[in-house]
């Protein structure tokens, strides 16, 4: 199943991304289903199925399943999109398809697969680490960093809620190398941050602004360290 898997993902990876122009998207969100670009895009799946899958008769069903499945989802993706959902639809849309790759693929190479796997206490202990890194950890440094408001922070000069993504990416990028055992990765993390935020701190009229960069940075890098290495001790344990 692995192998038929990887060979589907490349043909939806090709297709969706690698041979998909911007001027065939543009066209598409236009025109929706009278983009000719629409049944280019879809001829072109079609194509690299057939290619990977080097023309084989026993898996024209699945081939025909993933290229039917792939105009529909894409078509109501566009009639549905707009400004505010674009992001959202991306994300199903994609779910959409690789739902559909999964099912043609173990359809063909059928493996054994128990739902309780998912309820084992491995996997329990990675999301609720994961949770910790990512809400719990931005919710305690919102609480803590509360006290404090500065004039800088109510400049409308940022991208909307920009801060608390980099902080969520930096410290699930310090949960992977502690997993990884790169603690120098972190080091790298730290001195690419402060590179970026030098900009912040050369202009600040006083010491306000770094002194709430700094915290803010600690607490963030404290927090995913302290749930990485809980993480690590826990699995010990099971």
């Amino acid at each position: 199943m692995i192998h038929l898997f990887i060979k589907l993902m490349l043909a939806h990876i090709l297709g969706d991304f690698v041979l998909q122009p911007a001027k065939w998207v543009a066209d598409k969100e236009s025109k929706t289903y009278k983009s000719k670009y629409l049944y280019w895009h879809i001829a072109i799946h079609f194509a690299l199925l057939i290619l990977l899958l080097k023309a084989n008769s026993s898996y024209w069903i699945g081939i025909l399943s993933i290229t039917i499945s792939h105009y529909l989802i894409d078509l109501l993706k566009l009639q549905f999109r707009n400004e505010k959902n674009n992001r959202l639809l991306f994300v199903l849309d994609q779910l959409a398809h690789i739902a559909v790759i999964t099912v043609v693929a173990y359809a063909y190479a059928p493996v054994p697969f128990d739902l309780s796997d998912l309820f084992n206490s491995k996997v329990l202990l990675f999301i609720s680490c994961l949770l910790g890194i990512t809400s719990v950890s931005s919710v305690i440094m919102k609480t803590v960093t509360a006290k404090w408001q500065l004039e800088e922070d109510t400049i409308d000069e940022s991208l909307e809620n920009a801060g608390a993504y980099i902080g969520i990416l930096e410290r699930l990028f310090v949960f992977a190398f502690i997993l990884m055992g790169y603690w120098a990765g972190i080091g790298f993390l730290i001195a690419a941050k402060s590179v970026f935020r030098f900009g912040d701190l050369s202009k600040a009229k006083d010491r306000k602004l770094t002194e709430y960069i700094l915290i803010g940075t600690l607490l963030s890098f404290g927090l995913a360290i302290m749930f990485s290495m809980a993480y690590k001790f826990a699995l010990t344990l099971l």
